[in-house]
């Protein structure tokens, strides 16, 4: 029985745990505001708010109902668009942001807007425009009207300006929802929630984790685009919110990050920061602020596509995982082959870590436009620098082999080399004796080497300001 709370509604449901939340909430409840779109999660129209309690309060994200299936709702507060409109039928400040913008089109995808530029005034990043801007990522609009949406979405930013100056003073999450009730923005029932999920708890089954099956589930933003028919009825461990698999650890020597963690996790931990200045920047090329709330990072890396963000990343960190059976193997040696891991069919991943002794890091992507879109290539790299010499490198790549790719003959090459226009560019002839690209829908062959070519390059002009002609 799967137990969780769908608007003001407390849900008892017995139906299979990979049905999705919008298959849910239209045919089950009726609840049609919620609008099916691309079924992957690119467009943004099913969008909903997942609450959920964090410490003292509940943290609010937008999430994609298409790829959400209710065991990932267990114990939580889904919000549709009737779940945030007032009892007198007036318009919210966000939906009437949009309609005096004339941000509303068609109507179709106006749903998802209005979403996710409520999620944003009731989050906890800073209430800006960029930050507006940013909340809609995930959402398309298919009558181009995107000038009007970004007016709304200043307006809304503007309203909240002082607000969220409070709110930084008080420094709780909890404070911008209370001002997003008394400003009308979310209804009076989102007081009692934090209450009513606890209550909740005490009645929710939470299963220890286990190794009877061979289907294991975290955020899904794969398996249910590539297997949606299948999922629903597959005899699955949804992982994705298991407490033992969802921490960011930091000790001397080491980061460790449990399975679980998301990339937007990722982007809101202090000590993750602390090791990635640019971080922001970085992650903001992978995928939708809606996907990022949802992937995992060890879904990410048992998806094992070749041109996945996440896992090019962690091989440039030479990050190694940890089974559920205490196995620890790197990162490079997971991939035997096009979607052929090193495991067997009872180990799931519980943590990676990686050690903090680089001092430089980069992520570099190109796809057909610049957000929302898989890579055509992808690269990092991390270093070790003391005195203009490389102490320690490794570098990875997406798109240029049938895995993810550690670079293994150019990280050794760099290693106790000076940085200078010779070592990369003979390192540049080393990276193009080891892939071995294909031409597919996202480029040549010979377009895949020259990308990768000039990234391996812009590495070293975003760390180290270096001009590729001198």
């Amino acid at each position: 029985m799967i137990k969780f709370i769908l608007n003001n509604q407390t849900i008892e449901t017995d139906l299979p745990e990979g049905t999705t939340v919008l298959d849910y909430a239209r045919y089950h409840k009726n609840l049609k505001g919620t609008k099916i779109g691309c079924r992957e999660g690119d467009c943004g129209a099913c969008t909903i708010l997942v609450g959920e309690a964090v410490g003292d309060s509940v943290k609010y994200r937008t999430q994609t109902s298409c790829l959400m299936p209710l065991a990932n709702a267990r114990g939580k507060h889904i919000v549709t668009v009737e779940g945030i409109n007032k009892p007198d039928n007036e318009l919210t400040e966000v939906q009437q942001a949009l309609v005096d913008e004339s941000g509303t089109q068609c109507g179709f995808c106006t749903v998802g807007f209005v979403m996710s530029l409520t999620g944003f005034c009731i989050d906890e990043t800073p209430k800006n425009l960029e930050m507006a801007i940013s909340s809609i990522d995930g959402n398309i609009c298919r009558c181009t009207g995107y000038k009007s949406i970004e007016r709304a979405a200043e307006r809304i930013s503007q309203q909240l300006a002082v607000s969220g100056k409070q709110s930084e003073e008080f420094g709780e999450m909890a404070n911008r929802l209370n001002i997003s009730i008394e400003k009308g923005i979310v209804p009076d029932y989102f007081s009692e929630i934090k209450n009513r999920l606890a209550e909740l708890k005490k009645t929710t089954d939470c299963s220890p984790l286990t190794a009877d099956c061979s289907l294991f589930v975290g955020g899904g933003t794969d398996l249910y685009v590539q297997r949606p028919a299948e999922m629903v009825r597959a005899e699955s461990e949804n992982l994705f919110d298991s407490f033992d698999l969802r921490f960011i650890k930091e000790n001397d020597d080491f980061i460790e990050i449990g399975a679980s963690v998301t990339v937007t996790d990722l982007l809101e931990s202090k000590a993750i920061n602390n090791l990635f200045p640019n971080l922001y920047k970085h992650l903001k090329l992978v995928s939708s602020t809606p996907i990022r709330n949802m992937a995992t990072i060890a879904g990410n890396f048992i998806n094992a596509s070749p041109i996945g963000d996440m896992t090019v990343w962690f091989l440039a960190l030479d990050a190694s995982i940890v089974f559920n059976n205490d196995r620890e193997i790197p990162l490079r040696e997971f991939y035997l082959g096009y979607k052929t891991l090193a495991r067997t069919a009872d180990e799931f991943v519980t943590k990676i870590r990686f050690r903090k002794n680089f001092t430089h890091f980069n992520f570099e992507k190109v796809c057909k436009r610049t957000f929302l879109d898989i890579a055509s290539v992808n690269t990092a790299i991390s270093l070790r620098i003391e005195n203009n010499s490389i102490l320690e490198a490794h570098v990875s790549a997406g798109g240029v082999a049938p895995i993810p790719f550690y670079l293994r003959k150019t990280s050794e090459f760099l290693r106790g080399r000076e940085i200078s226009a010779a070592t990369i560019s003979e390192a540049n002839e080393i990276i193009q004796s080891e892939i071995s690209p294909i031409s597919d829908v996202r480029g040549s062959e010979s377009y895949k080497r020259l990308l990768l070519k000039q990234l391996f390059t812009a590495h070293f002009v975003e760390l180290f300001n270096f001009e590729p002609n001198e």
